[in-house]
């Protein structure tokens, strides 16, 4: 990051949408790639390979994560441990993620998505700091997203001893974690949107174009 000013330069093209799980980010970020002709860069579909990129050195949280079992990972820790210890959400692997974006062509656009795009590392990046936005969804919105996609019982919480308890904890968890972006997106001036269940997307869409000023 010491070369941030640098990167920025280079990395002129590219718009971040970052914000809290279960935010809509995907959908929107889909919605302008396919409506501008950009490339989209989902930062979820890079985690097993930044994952695999990453030693116990540089990414100490991930390890300690990969070596975890499912109920120490989602049942036994308390939210707010979670928060604090999740690889991620401390920035690990974000490295990478700028990498992959230097590799890429800066024609045309970018626009990259995902939670794991935390503020105060995006900043240092923004030639412009209109190119970032940050959605922050409210928990009755996520919940709803959530419900849309999957049965609780789906996915990872349904490995673990307790479906109903992991699935709560990680409720907590991003919920933790989306009021953590809004102090610091405000901390930083960084543009936010909130996302509550009157938000329809093509709204949204619009709202983030606007904020992009396209």
């Amino acid at each position: 990051m010491a070369d941030a000013a640098e990167f920025a330069d280079r990395l002129r093209h590219v718009y971040w949408i970052g914000g809290g799980p279960g935010a809509g980010k995907s959908t929107v970020a889909r919605r302008l790639a396919d409506r501008y002709g950009w490339r989209l860069y989902a930062t979820d579909d890079a985690m097993a390979d930044h994952a695999r990129r990453s030693t116990p050195e540089d990414a100490p949280f991930l390890h300690r994560f990969m070596a975890m079992g499912m109920d120490e990972r989602w049942v036994d820790r308390t939210p707010a441990t979670m928060l604090d210890t999740f690889h991620w959400f401390r920035g690990e692997g974000f490295g990478l993620i700028v990498d992959d974006l230097l590799r890429l062509p800066r024609e045309p656009c970018v626009v990259v998505e995902g939670f794991r795009l935390l503020p105060r590392l995006v900043r240092p990046l923004l030639a412009a700091p209109e190119h970032a936005v940050w959605l922050l969804p409210t928990p009755e919105f996520r919940e709803a997203a959530l419900r849309s996609r999957a049965l609780p019982s789906d996915g990872f919480v349904g490995k673990t001893s307790d479906p109903a308890r992991a699935a709560h904890n990680l409720a907590v968890r991003d919920r933790l974690f989306t009021e953590h972006l809004r102090e610091e997106t405000q901390r930083l001036h960084l543009q936010a949107l909130q996302v509550d269940s009157a938000t329809a997307e093509d709204a949204l869409t619009e709202s983030i174009a606007a904020a992009f000023r396209l």
